[in-house]
């Protein structure tokens, strides 16, 4: 029997790749809804391939104009999460939540009582909203699966140790400005910083690769999924990105995980987690794993990761701010408004001021908390940008 799979975010990089895979095995897989925001060409071209039936276009303009230009056809249109009541009326086997950025929360967090097995590709939802996710998860008894390869990678080296964690290891590749000089690096522009040596991503994550603010924030999300503290992780600097975490255990047993830089690995492992299924991959690369190289980052090269210092030990708004914080820098960076090397200046500063210090110690309450703070910190953002760096 084909198992039911949703796709939130089915337009992006993770939800083209998930489609891949399952066009490589129809017989496995059943479509039953798709989601994009604005993408209506490309979610027209999908439902097309996959006889999918049902579809939310969550931006009213677009919806509007993909409701007119498919109304004879047999497809049920929403515009609205709220909808998935009537579209998943059963739970489902699968749900792939891939919707970028703050934005995908609510959906995340409305599509667990739909579906047994969960996948989260969405880090904005884990580190802002980690305990209101888990409580709902073990509420409805959903299977979670990690999906970014690090908390992946983890998570297939933890899941049936009984020993004790020690220490895990995170490995960044150090991004397109690992072997730059700093002065290359101030005046970077946003075609330099997009230029992963290793991996083909939208532009926000990868311009927080350049900056290492996305292995903060991953280090942020595996210390909320696997309820250990930050002083268990270690990041190190891995040009190669074939090793994805290792792992220390208290029996004194190192386990470490890697594969090829394709995100059609996890991806796959959380589609086939609970049935054998073989992935044409490539062969082991005897050259790197003879050549394995690993460092410390470079805290001068990448001033960004002394956020670290201020993060709080417990779940907070705090992480709300810095998310939307970060976002905006990275707006304004890749419109050319600012330099790239403010993004982690402006950063380090503005988490200090006045307007945001009760927030480190206040624990988000629901889901609309979170938003509402999301969009106060904003507005402050704007503010305080346009006064002191204008």
């Amino acid at each position: 029997m084909k198992k039911k799979i949703a796709i939130l975010g089915s337009t992006g990089s993770i939800g083209k790749t998930t489609l891949n895979i399952i066009k490589k095995n129809k017989n496995d897989f059943s479509i039953v809804l798709l989601t994009t925001n604005k993408n209506i060409n490309e979610i027209e071209k999908q439902c097309k391939k996959f006889n999918v039936k049902n579809v939310i276009i969550s931006s009213k303009l677009h919806f509007d104009k993909f409701k007119k230009k498919n109304k004879n056809k047999k497809l049920k249109i929403y515009n609205s999460l709220l909808n998935l009541k009537k579209i998943l009326k059963k739970k489902i086997d699968y749900a792939m939540c891939a919707i970028s950025g703050i934005e995908g929360l609510s959906p995340t967090f409305e599509i667990i009582k739909h579906t047994k097995n969960l996948g989260i590709a969405n880090k904005e939802s884990i580190i802002c909203a980690w305990p209101l996710i888990i409580n709902e998860i073990k509420k409805k008894k959903t299977n979670f699966i990690p999906i970014d390869s690090e908390h992946f990678s983890i998570w297939s080296l933890t899941k049936n140790e009984k020993h004790k964690i020690e220490q895990i290891i995170l490995t960044a590749s150090g991004g397109p400005f690992l072997k730059k000089s700093n002065s290359f690096i101030k005046k970077a522009k946003p075609r330099d910083a997009l230029k992963h040596p290793n991996w083909s991503m939208g532009k926000k994550i990868s311009i927080d690769s350049a900056t290492m603010m996305n292995k903060v924030f991953e280090l942020i999300e595996a210390q909320k999924i696997f309820n250990l503290s930050q002083s268990k992780f270690k990041i190190l600097i891995h040009p190669k990105s074939y090793i994805h975490a290792i792992v220390k255990f208290e029996n004194g047993l190192i386990k470490i995980l890697a594969h090829e830089t394709s995100m059609e690995i996890p991806i796959f492992n959380f589609l086939y987690h609970d049935r054998p299924k073989k992935i044409i991959s490539k062969s082991i690369n005897l050259d790197l794993l003879n050549n394995l190289s690993f460092n410390e980052p470079n805290v001068k090269k990448f001033p960004i990761m002394k956020i670290l210092n201020r993060i709080p030990p417990n779940n907070t708004l705090f992480e709300t701010i810095l998310i939307t914080l970060n976002d905006e820098l990275v707006k304004l960076f890749l419109n050319d408004k600012i330099k790239f090397s403010d993004i982690s200046q402006y950063l380090l500063k503005i988490i200090k001021i006045k307007e945001f210090k009760k927030y480190i110690y206040k624990r988000p309450k629901n889901i609309k908390e979170i938003l509402k703070t999301m969009n106060y910190s904003k507005s402050i953002i704007k503010k305080y940008i346009s006064k002191n760096y204008a």
